[in-house]
């Protein structure tokens, strides 16, 4: 298990993106460990430690499916456990952003910064003074990054 701090980053993560999307209506907030369908051959699943996928990708009027979710999905959150290297955080990131899901964020405690990934785009690193927008996933979202760590 991570551990206390991962715990809480998640949670936080979670709840500034649930909170977000229920007051917009504009899709599902999901967290601990929600698989992800990121292989077909060989099979392959991650579990996110947050996610939102838009009613856009799953209509509101259709149910949360019981199972793994098969991408697109517009956004996941990976928060860096305390045995996660940079790299295998950004391994995990290129591997969600080639199964289809359009933005990867990914937090890192130990540092109190944010990465956001996009498919062939450079990746975006914020300290916890900056404010973290994701306009083309969540339009009118603006937090900053401090937020996700306290």
């Amino acid at each position: 298990m991570p551990g206390a701090l991962h715990g809480e980053v998640c949670l936080n993560a979670g709840s500034i993106i649930r909170d977000f999307v229920k007051r917009n209506q504009i899709g599902r907030a999901m967290g601990n460990d929600t698989f992800i369908v990121t292989r077909t051959n060989p099979p392959g699943v991650r579990g996110a430690d947050v996610l939102f996928i838009s009613y856009q990708s799953l209509p509101a009027q259709v149910p949360t499916p019981a199972g793994a979710l098969t991408p697109p999905l517009e956004l996941v959150v990976e928060v860096r456990s305390p045995w996660d290297s940079m790299a295998e955080l950004l391994a995990k990131a290129a591997e969600y952003l080639a199964a289809g899901v359009m933005v990867v964020l990914l937090l890192d405690p130990a540092t109190d910064t944010a990465t956001v990934c996009r498919p062939s785009q450079p990746d975006q690193t914020s300290a916890a003074t900056a404010t973290l927008t994701l306009p083309d996933v969540l339009p009118g979202f603006a937090v900053p990054v401090a937020d996700f760590f306290g």
